[in-house]
């Protein structure tokens, strides 16, 4: 079994979430997918290019929500166990469950290039 099914997205670091947004559906033409508060104080805003399977995630670089590629998984508890066992760092001692969101974490590859697997329905 693979770990990893494909890339879902990617953040950007941003100064500003609102400029970036504007810039990203004005300019270049993203649809946006998601502007929420996932909890107080942390906002995700979320774009993608028409047509493509990657989404951009504009975080300001002071985010609690991780800057990172963001992957998905058939099955985050077995990944977990996978990525811990392979000797890797990971953020979350535990699966990250939220409410209406499929379970997550996160940690790094060796040069510390954030990732998080998330798991994919049906998985």
């Amino acid at each position: 079994m693979s770990l990893t099914t494909r890339v879902l997205s990617v953040s950007v670091p941003v100064a500003d979430q609102d400029a970036a947004l504007r810039f990203y559906t004005e300019v270049l033409g993203c649809e946006l997918e998601a502007d929420v508060e996932v909890w107080p104080g942390a906002r995700l805003v979320q774009v993608r290019p028409p047509g493509s399977a990657v989404a951009l995630v504009l975080l300001p670089p002071d985010s609690e929500i991780p800057v990172a590629v963001r992957l998905g998984t058939p099955d985050a508890a077995a990944a977990h166990a996978a990525i811990r066992a392979a000797g890797v760092r990971l953020d979350n001692e535990e699966l990250v469950r939220m409410d209406g969101m499929t379970p997550m974490f996160s940690f790094a590859d060796p040069d510390g290039n954030g990732l998080v697997y998330i798991e994919e329905d049906g998985g």
